[in-house]
């Protein structure tokens, strides 16, 4: 008995050792064919801006494409609700823009089912973080911010804004500025960046708060005009305009751009990513493209990343709050 226990055991050795070795190879192989990023927004806007050199330059990393899906709707929660909902394995990423820490909160306000949960998403960099902009049209009659507000005040509810969505990136510092100047504009929403800036260049709307990279080069062409940011200082690709602050309007707000994975990547494939998004912010190629875009890398490892993530979470979730309801 004891010698055909000895005999089992030996031949059960080597299908044992197979078994614990195939998930370790499998994950040193990663990746084996191309990597989705989701960009839960329409081409032109911020996070397709920096998703498109960034996808490229980890692409070049890691030894397979990266390809860039545009997934727009919801102010970026379809696609967002996308990525969390993916197989955790590495091979569906997401480009998201700060809104990812707002809408679970505003899905509160709003009483509805949420597209996702922040804790079904894991960071894995940031990449950018700009403050927004107020932009017209060239051709309108504000040439000052105080002019801009002062026609605000005087004719309510005639001024209209253009955003990627209810409680987005474009519509959040537009509510701040409200609140902050007992002012009403109409809010006009659109499916992402892109589309809400065609809408301004066009006439559709009179004015709209985005990051740099979505307008600069308008600026450049006469034919958007930036009012003031919601930064401190002065931005170097736009230094003729004033921020809030020197303006005495106190508004902040900061459109960052950042990765995610499905929460549960297995932790050598978060390892990789984390190594590639280092590639991807200090590559010339991609550095370049950004700069030519209006913006610049201001990068974040996982770990302080998430804890910014965590942070950002609080501090708008309590804005949202204040904010309340919106049609």
């Amino acid at each position: 008995m004891n010698v055909r226990r000895k005999i089992l055991k030996a031949l059960s050795l080597p299908v044992l050792a197979n078994m614990g070795a195939l998930p370790a190879m499998a994950q040193d192989d990663y990746p084996s064919h191309p990597v989705t990023m989701v960009v839960p927004f329409p081409p032109g806007g911020v996070a397709d801006t920096v998703g498109r050199p960034v996808a490229e330059a980890m692409g070049r990393y890691l030894k397979q494409s990266v390809i860039i899906e545009n997934k727009g709707g919801a102010g970026g929660g379809i696609g967002m609700g996308q990525v969390a909902r993916a197989k955790a394995d590495g091979y569906t990423l997401l480009m998201a823009l700060s809104s990812i820490v707002v809408l679970p909160e505003a899905d509160k306000v709003l009483k509805r089912s949420p597209m996702y949960q922040l804790d079904q998403l894991k960071p894995i960099a940031r990449f950018t973080a700009d403050p927004t902009v107020l932009v017209v049209r060239a051709e309108s009659p504000w040439k000052t911010y105080a002019e801009f507000i002062a026609y605000v005040k005087s004719h309510p509810a005639k001024v209209s804004f253009g955003s990627s969505g209810n409680y987005g990136t474009m519509h959040v510092p537009m509510e701040q500025l409200k609140a902050a100047t007992s002012s009403y504009m109409l809010h006009v929403p659109y499916s992402g960046a892109g589309p809400a800036v065609i809408a301004l260049l066009f006439g559709q709307v009179d004015a709209l708060s985005t990051g740099p990279a979505s307008v600069v080069q308008h600026i450049k062409a006469g034919k958007l005009r930036a009012l003031a940011h919601w930064g401190e200082g002065r931005l170097a690709v736009m230094p003729d305009v004033p921020s809030f602050k020197e303006l005495g309007v106190p508004v902040a707000y900061s459109q960052w751009a950042g990765m995610f994975a499905p929460a549960g990547t297995p932790a050598a494939v978060v390892e990789k990513l984390r190594q590639a998004a280092k590639f991807a912010a200090q590559d010339p190629r991609a550095v370049q493209a950004l700069t030519s875009a209006g913006t610049s890398f201001q990068p974040q490892d996982a770990p302080d990343f998430e804890r910014f993530v965590q942070a950002d979470a609080r501090a708008m979730a309590s804005l949202v709050q204040r904010i309340g309801k919106v049609d």
